[in-house]
């Protein structure tokens, strides 16, 4: 295990010493983990290129780390326990001994079908054992994983392996989701006729049974492909710097961008802040909520439990199916102790009654968290009241698919609680805030944009295959500093509070969506000269999308309309990314250059329309009236 906080006052001292010597405290974590070959330096530190590197020269295999190391001392303690969309059906748990076999077996299915070290794998799939089973055997034997959430579209999908050039995609045939089986292997094929010809086999997991078709010579049946495969498959050696996975998130252009995360650095930190945020103690049942296809998912329900020798759940359907209870009968059952959720899922909890959770024995519950963006005041005080019984602590975690882990949060019950604060950075985190022209605001009780000011073991590499837009979107607004794309408030004890996005990106119930993404969809329809989108505040989505529409010619019925712009962005992104709202406009308030401006359009859809700011520089200043006239 890395080191554990023990109270406040220990906390400030391991902070004050990470700060002060990184270079020697990440050191330090990374000792407790097996490693092949020591590295030869700690860190290389380049913020402005960037080129970032932690444990040079380093070389492990991160399995060994989460399997391998466990066998002697816990091999028949339980890994993994999945929870299946219908209660009914039993859950299914394995033991370190158990996934340790079948993600050897799975590595050596994949290596049976020419998947090597360097390859890129897709999965497309439901929250199933397989999927965890998957990914692990991808780092096993060194080949890259993409995992694409099984909710985007094929256009979106089809995007995402061209832009890694997957070798291979594994996806099920249908997502079992509430009363709902979702078709996915459906949306492969599909996907797969956009030019994806990176492609070799599509490997099918039967999660549902029901008949899809197989394409001969490209499709096999994961337990077609498994049968046979011994249980035991050497793990490759891999350098520290190698990539372990690309993940997609959402920026304010329209292409999507590929994280690329790495083996050493993000091992020693995922670990580091699960053991810490969670305060995770042997024998403890942790469950993470959140899908294997965001960030949250690779962190907090594979490595980061799974590095620390954890019992970690994960659950297939959704909080409201069969009912209300759903997650409080899974608390109860598992006698789960780390509750990790989004506070949209908390919002949606909250709106459906008081008596749900009363019905279901949480005393074992020690840690409440949330995650995907801050909690508002009335969700923090409904979960502390109904969930925790006013004693448990609430971990407000804030991070990003591109900081690898959590960044600043509680830490379970030995730092402070403040409703809507994140609090303070974990050890070895230095965030700042800097105003517009990139000078930072010292002291408390301030307010400016949240940057990043020292590199960190899990910090993003790069973008696949553009190293410059890495630098461009996170490097180059600020000299020699990370910019998160956020602004935050420090109080007058120098707690963090996330006030929100900066740039062009909205948070819709916990996931990121590119404003030029959804209008670029949106542009898609026939009817359609230009559109904006923006964020307003939603009462469970936290924020919702909003689009201004311009047609192409008049619109006489305006509920197909809207209908159809709604299906051709869930054609082209996904049903996650559907406008919440639509309005048809004859023009867009522009300056004179030509942009759009977005912020009158933002205090105009969240109903602030008595401060627009100036509008005397617009070119077209007489359309703010139009849309203010439009309800």
């Amino acid at each position: 295990m890395t080191l554990k906080i023990k109270d406040f006052k220990h906390y400030k001292k391991v902070y004050a010493d990470s700060v002060k010597n990184p270079e020697k405290f990440w050191a330090k974590q990374a000792k407790t983990f097996n490693w092949r070959k020591p590295w030869k330096k700690v860190l290389e530190n380049d913020f402005r290129t960037p080129a970032v590197k932690w444990f040079v020269g380093g070389k492990l295999n991160i399995t060994e780390n989460c399997l391998d190391r466990h066998l002697k001392t816990q091999g028949d303690e339980t890994a993994l326990i999945w929870e299946p969309n219908d209660p009914s059906r039993p859950f299914v748990t394995y033991t370190y001994k158990e996934l340790y076999q079948a993600v050897c077996q799975a590595a050596n299915m994949l290596k049976s079908k020419g998947i090597k070290k360097g390859d890129r794998v897709c999965f497309y799939m439901p929250m199933v054992p397989e999927l965890t089973i998957g990914v692990l055997a991808c780092a096993r034997i060194g080949a890259i994983h993409s995992v694409v959430f099984a909710g985007f579209s094929a256009s979106a999908l089809a995007d995402r392996i061209k832009d890694a050039t997957c070798k291979m995609v594994i996806c099920s045939d249908f997502n079992a989701r509430g009363s709902k089986n979702i078709p996915v292997k459906k949306v492969v094929d599909e996907a797969l006729k956009k030019k994806c010809d990176s492609i070799e086999t599509v490997i099918v997991h039967q999660n549902t049974g029901e008949k899809v078709p197989m394409k001969k010579n490209r499709d096999v049946y994961w337990h077609k492909a498994i049968e046979g495969q011994s249980k035991s498959c050497r793990a490759t050696q891999m350098d520290a710097e190698d990539p372990l996975f690309v993940l997609y998130t959402s920026g304010s252009t329209g292409k999507p961008k590929g994280v690329v995360h790495t083996c050493g650095g993000y091992m020693v930190y995922t670990a580091f802040s699960f053991q810490n945020v969670f305060q995770y103690e042997k024998g403890d049942v942790y469950w993470c909520t959140a899908d294997i296809g965001w960030i949250t998912g690779h962190s907090y329900i594979i490595y980061g439990p799974l590095l620390s020798g954890a019992t970690t759940v994960m659950s297939e359907g959704v909080p409201t199916y069969p009912d209300a209870g759903r997650f409080w009968h899974i608390c109860e059952k598992h006698k789960v102790n780390q509750f990790y959720t989004a506070p949209t899922a908390i919002r949606a909890l909250m709106a459906l009654g008081d008596h749900w959770p009363s019905h279901y024995d949480l005393s074992h519950l020690k840690v409440l968290g949330t995650v995907g963006e801050p909690i508002n005041e009335e969700a923090w005080n409904w979960y502390k009241d109904k969930i925790g019984k006013n004693t448990l602590p609430i971990v407000d975690t804030w991070w990003q698919t591109e900081t690898g882990g959590i960044m600043i949060s509680g830490l379970g019950d030995l730092s402070p609680q403040k409703a809507t604060f994140a609090g303070y950075p974990l050890p070895g985190i230095q965030p700042c805030l800097v105003n517009a022209q990139g000078k930072e605001i010292k002291g408390n009780g301030k307010e400016g944009l949240l940057c990043i000011k020292f590199p960190w073991p899990s910090m993003i590499r790069t973008t696949y295959g553009d190293h410059e837009r890495c630098r461009q979107v996170y490097f180059s607004a600020f000299d020699n500093m990370y910019f998160t794309g956020d602004g935050a408030r420090r109080d007058k004890k120098g707690m963090y509070r996330i006030i929100g996005r900066v740039d062009d990106v909205i948070n819709v119930s916990g996931h990121r969506m590119g404003t030029a993404e959804v209008e670029n969809a949106v542009n898609e329809h026939d009817n359609v000269v230009e559109s904006a989108v923006v964020g307003y505040p939603h009462d469970i989505k936290g924020q919702g999308i909003f689009a201004y529409i311009i047609p192409n010619k008049k619109v006489t019925n305006e509920a197909a309309f809207v209908k159809e712009i709604r299906a051709v962005v869930t054609k082209e992104i996904g049903p996650i990314a559907k406008p919440d709202q639509i309005r048809i406009v004859s023009a867009l308030p522009k300056t004179r250059s030509g942009k759009i401006m977005r912020r009158i359009l933002r205090k105009i859809a969240s109903g602030d329309t008595k401060n627009l700011g100036d509008t005397s520089t617009l070119l077209n200043p007489e359309v703010v009236k139009e849309l203010l006239k439009k309800k």
